[in-house]
């Protein structure tokens, strides 16, 4: 990038204060020589240093925020606030418009450039605010040059297609990729999903249309449906993003695709898989800034989070996580190794697949093809010398052993399993011939989880509990219940929490576990010391208006209560 005040100087800085090493900086410029990439993003890219602690630096340097316009999708909202001739007269883009606090990011060559700013101001409606960043003259002229000139709606984008309308680049734009409309199709279906905050597209082809549908807080959304004729282009198009196999059309494929999305760093895991109708697509969206959530952040209770401290605290043992499929397990699990992580410790793990790349942890991804599965691979990693591991999940009656052996090892394991309360994973672990002399000397603790849509602020309305519930279970005389309005696109409910339930072993426990004591035993004594169940934490956050009675009622089991 051609910032103001260059790498050169920001990384010597750093190197000075000690943020980099010596040795980081050398092999990073080895690496420029090969690739010719900058130094500054492979050392972001080896994990030398975090994209915001660089960010930051160029910030304080030249007085203003840093954006990377490289891989940056195009946003249509920002677009249409500014003119392309007065983008190109005075060198700035518009990255991407808040829609709820109505901000305008503009990225400009020179954010001090006060004739410029005044100018889009004068543009933009009553009520939007402006905010500048800077960035690189190259990268600049580049996303002009892709951003204007072609139409980058979904709606406009099928019907250049359907038209069979060329585009009109007479105002400079360049006859790139970009005025193929499938390229633009594709991103317009990316960026749209990541804005609204969905965790999944599915590209879903059936016998004479393509269904496009997101996940989002949990449930699936149907958003648009188009003409089956598209779908050959559009997933070659995928396919080369992700770099897959284009030929390869009768064999699953997973791969990985990179953007840049409202200045933020975003990854899509593609998995692609020979359906009936042709080959159906799924993108995870990941979101790194968002996937590692600060272990205070999660919204538990105080004692729960007390007795979830006292776990880590252990030197050694096995923490699991419980939970369905989409439960945020994976999240949590992140959660508590960022809280644990730090240059003394060796933090080791084995995932299916790694999905957040996280700096100062060695990650490795279970293997078919070299018959590397979680066993396996559990033993590999007991000779790297490590002193926290990571199980992904814990599948099979192997794997559950070797994550037992290797808690008894002097080593502290954390591990997912598929179970409905924390109490039952004792039971699943049983079911898979571990020895209960193990379980009650080895698991420190259990954390099950749901996760449930949260009320929209702006729109909730307070109403009288129903009778049916307020007579057995310990609710408030008023709840609140979902409506619907612009805000949550209708739907009543904006992003989602977890319930919580944490089950620490204690030496009470451990005894009545080793004598083979049943679960409804084991949740009377638990609860004796202060344990709270799954639907405590639902009945707490119902009360304190965060989420409703129907939503909670959708993932745990009332009829018991």
């Amino acid at each position: 990038m051609e910032y103001v005040v260059s790498s050169d100087t920001i990384l010597q800085e750093l190197v000075s204060s000690g943020s980099l090493s010596a040795d980081q900086l050398r092999i990073a410029e080895l690496e420029s020589q090969k690739t010719g990439n900058p130094v500054d993003k492979i050392l972001v890219k080896l994990g030398f240093i975090s994209e915001s602690l660089l960010r930051d630096r160029h910030s304080e340097a030249s007085g203003g925020e840093v954006v990377d316009l490289s891989h940056a999708l195009p946003d249509p909202l920002a677009i249409g606030f500014v003119p392309a001739d007065l983008a190109r007269r005075h060198n700035l883009v518009p990255v991407s418009f808040d829609n709820e606090n109505s901000v305008l990011l503009i990225a400009m060559v020179d954010h001090l450039d006060l004739q410029a700013i005044d100018k889009v101001q004068a543009t933009l409606t009553s009520g939007v605010s402006l905010e500048t960043a800077l960035a690189g003259q190259r990268e600049v002229l580049q996303a002009i040059d892709r951003f204007y000139g072609f139409d980058l709606s979904i709606d406009g984008i099928l019907r250049e297609i359907e038209t069979g309308e060329a585009p009109d680049i007479s105002g400079g734009g360049l006859a790139t990729e970009y005025s193929q409309p499938v390229v633009r199709l594709v991103e317009a279906v990316l960026s749209d999903a990541v804005k609204r905050s969905a965790s999944d597209i599915h590209l879903e082809p059936e016998a004479g249309y393509i269904r496009i549908r997101y996940r989002i807080d949990g449930v699936m959304r149907q958003v648009r449906s188009i003409h089956i004729g598209y779908w050959s282009a559009i997933t070659v198009r995928i396919k080369v993003l992700a770099e897959l196999n284009i030929a390869e059309t009768r064999a699953p494929q997973d791969g990985r695709i990179s953007f840049s999305v409202a200045n933020a760093a975003i990854e899509f895991r593609v998995s692609v898989l020979p359906t009936l109708h042709g080959e159906n697509i799924v993108l995870r969206i990941l979101d790194h800034h968002k996937g590692i959530v600060p272990l205070q952040n999660l919204g538990m209770a105080e004692s729960s989070m007390e007795s979830l401290r006292l776990m880590m605290a252990r030197p050694e043992g096995l923490i699991l996580v419980t939970g369905p499929t989409g439960s945020g397990k994976t999240t949590t699990l992140y959660s508590m190794l960022n809280h644990v992580s730090d240059e003394r410790v060796n933090i080791m793990t084995m995932e299916d697949p790694v999905e957040y790349p996280v700096p100062l942890m060695r990650q490795t991804s279970v293997n078919g093809q070299v018959k590397l599965d979680f066993a396996a691979g559990i033993r590999a990693i007991l000779r790297q010398d490590p002193d926290i591991i990571l199980v992904g999940e814990i599948r099979d009656e192997e794997t559950a052993d070797m994550a037992i052996r290797a808690s008894m090892t002097g080593h502290q394991v954390y591990s997912t399993l598929h179970a409905n309360t924390a109490i039952g994973a004792l039971n699943r672990l049983s079911d898979m011939n571990i020895e209960k002399s193990l379980l009650s000397a080895n698991v420190i603790g259990i954390v099950g989880q749901r996760l449930v849509r949260k009320l929209c602020e702006h729109c909730k309305r307070q109403v009288v509990v129903a009778e049916q519930y307020s007579g057995r279970l310990s609710l408030n005389e008023y709840s609140f219940e979902p409506v619907g309005c612009e805000q949550c696109d209708y739907q009543g409910y904006r992003g989602r929490i977890a319930l919580m339930e944490i089950l620490r072993i204690t030496p009470v426990l451990e005894e009545k576990i080793l004598s083979g004591a049943a679960p409804s035993q084991l949740q009377r004594i638990a609860r004796e010391q202060n344990y709270q169940t799954l639907l405590d934490d639902g009945l707490r956050r119902i009360n304190h208006g965060i989420t409703s009675i129907t939503e909670v009622a959708r993932v745990i089991d009332f009829t018991n209560h």
